[in-house]
């Protein structure tokens, strides 16, 4: 039941958690929007200022309305006095919705998009998200190339020019289903693939102002992920993002609901760049009633043997970053090695490797340079996987999560799994305990 579900979200609204190092730096990135929306900086600042480390952070508003969501279930949000205080707030600092918006809200369910990479069954999320297309289309594209017997700096630079091709085509087809016609099959096509993988030159970058696209393009950065496999093998990989770190900075007085800012996710301007430096086209344009295209890939990989759950945060690199991971995953590694991986990326606009600290070696960056390739090494390492494997060969469940972030791996005991995959069953992360049911999760700082 739904009041169940939400008990423990409930409790740690109303008791808080300790302001811990990671907080404060997102709170400080984002303190001059907080300090903007009065009850925003009431709940989340100190006096206005980033609050020390320690601090108890309570949300009783929210807890309230979630316990509202827990009685009355979906009219407990999205009706009532609940859904009169969300709009009276947004309507009191400028904003257009209506209590007849919140009433004609649905989710929309579609089908996943499914193919296969080298005998691996590969399920991701569909339109309006990307994520599942765009990792197709790289998939396919590399399918044609013996990656393993590659020299590094040849490996990468064929990822990184099927990076290149998929997010342009990102940002030229997809949007909204709903709205607008995506030639989803095309893309998906392997003959497609075949007639991009011609045009990559094995010793030349192809500047991306040759391949015909949206003009001039970063994308959110406040997501979660969680996988999770139970004992009877459902599995469940979901990412849930508000977008910016603290969403729009904006709490409606009296819901505690801190609101997304995932308009940003459309293109604004059809060419222009988003937070994220994504650029996108028509077919992403803002429409009434119409949802934004996101770059979030919750993800299963199975090949028969091994079922990979996974996903990550990490705005327009979030695709990037699981592509890396299943290619990891279709050369025998595990969770814990996914999750580790040095990190590089490319999406189109702006036509630029980007590459975490030590990713790639000094001698693998002069040879993409070399070919053309502008490498720009950022600062900050990104992204925060979550993931789960079921070896149903050998009897071993493992779960790892990211050591970029805050989050946990953990396998629980209990019989069912245990029964059908056999005694062995590990985790990797943050925590260690005997097995049954493996779920991994963390909160992220890159959206989208």
């Amino acid at each position: 039941p739904l009041a169940r579900s939400l008990a423990p979200a409930i409790a740690l609204a109303r008791e808080g958690f300790p302001v811990d190092a990671r907080y404060r730096a997102l709170a400080r990135f984002r303190l001059e929007a907080l300090r903007a929306s009065p009850e925003a900086a009431r709940l989340f600042l100190k006096d206005g200022e980033v609050p020390p480390e320690g601090w108890r952070l309570r949300q009783p508003e929210l807890a309230r309305t979630l316990e509202a969501l827990a009685r009355r279930g979906r009219a407990g949000f999205y009706a009532g006095p609940v859904a009169e205080a969300l709009v009276r707030g947004v309507r009191a600092g400028g904003g257009l919705w209506t209590l007849e918006d919140l009433a004609a809200y649905r989710v929309a369910e579609r089908e996943p998009v499914r193919g296969r990479y080298r005998g691996i069954r590969i399920t991701s999320a569909s339109l309006p998200s990307s994520g599942g297309i765009v990792l197709l289309e790289m998939l396919h594209i590399l399918e044609g190339y013996p990656l393993e017997r590659l020299d590094p700096a040849t490996r990468v630079h064929l990822l990184v020019e099927a990076m290149r091709r998929a997010y342009r085509d990102r940002a030229v087809h997809l949007g909204d289903p709903d709205f607008v016609k995506v030639p989803v099959a095309l893309l998906l096509n392997p003959a497609y693939a075949a007639g991009l993988r011609a045009g990559i030159r094995l010793d030349r970058a192809t500047p991306s102002a040759l391949l015909p696209g949206a003009g001039p393009a970063e994308a959110g950065t406040h997501t979660t992920h969680l996988s999770v496999l139970d004992a009877e093998g459902n599995a469940v990989a979901a990412t849930l993002s508000i977008n910016f770190p603290f969403g729009a900075a904006f709490v409606p007085p009296g819901t505690g609901v801190l609101l997304n800012d995932e308009m940003d996710d459309f293109a604004a301007k059809p060419g222009a760049p988003n937070l994220y430096g994504l650029v996108g086209g028509e077919a992403n344009a803002i429409a009434p009633g119409k949802r934004p295209l996101s770059s979030m890939t919750p993800t299963f990989l199975d090949d028969g043997r091994r079922l990979a759950i996974l996903g990550t945060p990490g705005g327009s690199r979030i695709i990037t970053m699981v592509l890396l991971a299943t290619l990891d995953y279709a050369a025998g590694h595990g969770p814990r090695s996914w999750v580790g991986l040095g990190r590089f990326h490319h999406q189109f606009l702006p036509d630029e490797v980007q590459t975490e600290p030590g990713a790639l070696p000094p001698a693998v960056v002069g040879r993409l340079e070399a070919m053309g390739h502008r490498v720009r090494v950022l600062g900050r390492r990104w992204g925060n996987m979550q993931a789960v494997l079921w070896d149903r060969a050998r009897g071993v469940v493992e779960a790892a999560s990211d050591p970029r972030g805050l989050g946990l791996a953990q396998v629980l005991p209990a019989a069912g799994l245990a029964s059908r995959a056999g005694p062995r069953l590990v985790s990797a992360g943050r925590l260690e305990e005997a097995p049954q049911a493996a779920r991994a999760g963390g909160g992220g700082t890159a959206g989208n």
